[in-house]
């Protein structure tokens, strides 16, 4: 059998554990690519090499201009489907297990101080009834993004029987199909409430399984239309910058830490599986870091 058949082979695999849409999807574009390169090359599964594998790379370097991070990720979906292939014996040898790229150090995301959230967030509401009720979702939407550091995806997918108001706790399902469980603020269940009273002028009501967050026809929110709100409301608001969920889950993580110094509960909130992940977020500040050492530290400690 052809390497198309087990490319969906495992495809299928990934789907019956509950991979995410968007993950598979990037998992048949990054491996469609390397089959095609090697289809070109007359390369059978059993033939391919790690020189092919260079080969490769190198290809995708000069023809699509890919960053460090794309190949980072195109090579770990060859590495995963070519495990699955070698432990379900239909090759010997996993040429792609030891090869590596060198990693360049990981950006760190944009930081805006939480004043500027602030304004954004507790910026006038607009005289037009229209914009009235779509600034009241919108608000909501950036409430909870902010005071709970959920991702873009978590968000489009929230329903009503996610959200308890009574302990201000939202259930999400993150990456893997993990479940957590996260807190929200005083003020994000506010205008949850409030946002709530605009759903039913549009719908008339709503089932448990039915998004929290939806356009004026009913639908829910795609991912599109929320990053573009989300823009918009920093434009109203005169900020200038590109604010987007995930800045805002940045912002969040950030701030938390920066207040808390608690990098384990942040882990817990932000549904990260390593602990290395989230200390990308460590934006303590030398003043915060003097201050703890000062009241930690049994050397620094005035007599």
């Amino acid at each position: 059998m052809d390497t198309w058949y087990w490319l969906d082979s495992w495809l299928n695999v990934r789907q019956r554990q509950n991979q995410s849409e968007h993950t598979l999807a990037a998992y048949r574009r990054d491996l469609t690519a390397f089959v095609e390169f090697c289809d070109k090359k007359n390369l059978a599964l059993l033939d391919i090499e790690a020189s092919d594998l260079r080969e490769y790379l190198t290809f995708r370097v000069e023809h699509g201009r890919l960053s460090s991070s794309s190949l980072q990720r195109q090579l770990s979906a060859i590495r995963q489907f070519m495990k699955w292939v070698t432990e379900n014996h239909l090759i010997v040898q996993n040429f792609s297990a030891d090869f590596h790229l060198k990693r360049q150090a990981r950006a760190l995301p944009g930081l805006v101080d939480a004043e500027t959230i602030i304004q954004i967030l507790d910026q006038p509401t607009p005289e037009n009834p229209i914009d009235q009720q779509l600034w009241l979702r919108d608000k909501a939407i950036l409430e909870l993004l902010y005071t709970s550091g959920i991702r873009l995806s978590e968000i489009q997918r929230l329903s009503f029987q996610d959200l308890d108001f009574n302990r201000r706790l939202l259930r999400v399902m993150g990456k893997g199909s993990k479940e957590r469980i996260i807190p929200f603020g005083e003020k994000a269940k506010h205008a949850l409430i409030e946002w709530l009273k605009v759903y039913r002028i549009w719908q008339g009501g709503f089932k448990a399984t039915d998004a929290v967050f939806i356009s004026q026809k009913g639908s829910a929110l795609s991912h599109r239309q929320i990053e573009n709100r989300v823009k918009f409301q920093a434009h109203r608001a005169g900020v200038n910058i590109n604010l987007h969920p995930h800045l805002l889950r940045h912002c969040f993580a950030s701030h938390m830490l920066s207040a808390s110094g608690d990098l384990r509960a942040v882990q817990e909130m932000l549904g990260h599986s390593n602990l290395s992940t989230t200390q990308i977020y460590t934006h303590l500040d030398f003043e915060r870091l003097a201050t703890v050492y000062d009241q930690a530290h049994p050397r620094a400690q005035k007599n």
